[in-house]
């Protein structure tokens, strides 16, 4: 082809999305719209929303009853939840049946439900009080020819799931359930080539699923256990299941919105402290995710990145 039989320079326009700027226009006029209810409406009295925030009872229940509850049932399900997913990836039938039946019954049982049953039920399950120690009654231990008492320790079921530690229980344990999936998830993502070179090494299988495993699992474990996070910290409003329990953010906003009748602030001022703690979560999972997955979808495109001309690629795919 010669110079003369190439075209010239064209002039493209650029294709019109008149549909895209029709939706951000409804876009803005519908977000003006709800800031101008925000503002002016009389309902939302901005002096009384932050006068509710600043109450001590209302500050107290969001320190104790969501943020500590939220850490605690975290930390519990967390450790539980990874402890669930080995028992689950065992050899050992026992220990697979076992934590599928824990996860099975948990992820069945709403929440509610649950903290309810809990906070009514156990003290009629255990009217003398839970006991630590050898599990079985004492006509057991004298048809074994065994005589005395081999527990050392009783606690009063009422007292124990009536407030707030039964409440870290119930919903520690049925976070368990879900973070078991997770950790599960988590822990096949990993190449099994992983196992093996570290067995190879001469590594137990503990030490491996300590030091090999579950760091490079973290990259898939971190982006779902901040989303449980933020649910379970939206779950502390279900603690209202727990008569006995009032330590706590939204039994305290609902208490003075019963008071006062001021619905509208009251409940708007739970919704800024769950905006504000959500917020903050969100950057501490982003924190989370950038550095768990270092290192992580660079290597491929370092490797893709350089050809030659004939199309084949250059770089170590390791």
């Amino acid at each position: 082809m010669t110079e003369e039989d190439r075209p010239g320079l064209i002039h493209a326009r650029p294709v019109r999305h008149y549909g895209r700027w029709l939706l951000a226009a409804v876009v803005i006029v519908l977000a003006l719209m709800f800031l101008n209810m925000m503002i002016f409406n009389p309902v939302f009295d901005w002096s009384l929303i932050f006068e509710v925030m600043n109450q001590t009872p209302v500050i107290r229940g969001m320190l104790v009853g969501t943020l500590l509850v939220t850490l605690l049932t975290m930390i519990i399900g967390v450790v539980g939840g990874v402890i669930l997913a080995i028992m689950r990836l065992s050899d050992n039938p026992i220990l697979k049946g076992v934590a599928w039946f824990y996860a099975w019954v948990f992820r069945s049982i709403p929440r509610y439900v649950l903290l309810v049953f809990m906070g009514a039920a156990m003290g009629l399950i255990f009217p003398k009080g839970i006991a630590l120690g050898v599990p079985f009654d004492w006509k057991i231990i004298e048809w074994l020819g065994l005589s005395g008492d081999w527990r050392f320790l009783t606690v009063d079921a009422n007292r124990l799931f009536g407030g707030l530690v039964g409440a870290v229980i119930g919903l520690g344990a049925s976070e368990a359930a879900y973070m078991s999936e997770i950790a599960r998830a988590g822990i096949l993502s990993v190449d099994r080539g992983q196992h093996e070179a570290a067995q190879a090494l001469g590594m137990s299988r503990g030490r491996t699923m300590w030091r090999i495993v579950l760091p490079q699992a973290m990259r898939v474990i971190v982006p779902p256990t901040g989303n449980e996070t933020i649910a379970m910290m939206k779950d502390t409003s279900l603690l209202t299941a727990i008569g006995s329990v009032t330590m706590e953010l939204f039994i305290q906003v609902s208490a003075i919105a019963n008071r006062t009748y001021q619905f509208v602030p009251a409940f708007t001022a739970a919704i800024l402290y769950y905006l504000i703690i959500t917020s903050i979560l969100m950057i501490g999972q982003s924190y989370l995710e950038r550095r768990f997955g270092r290192g992580f979808g660079r290597r491929a495109a370092t490797a893709t990145s350089i050809q030659p001309a004939g199309g084949l690629q250059i770089g170590s795919s390791h």
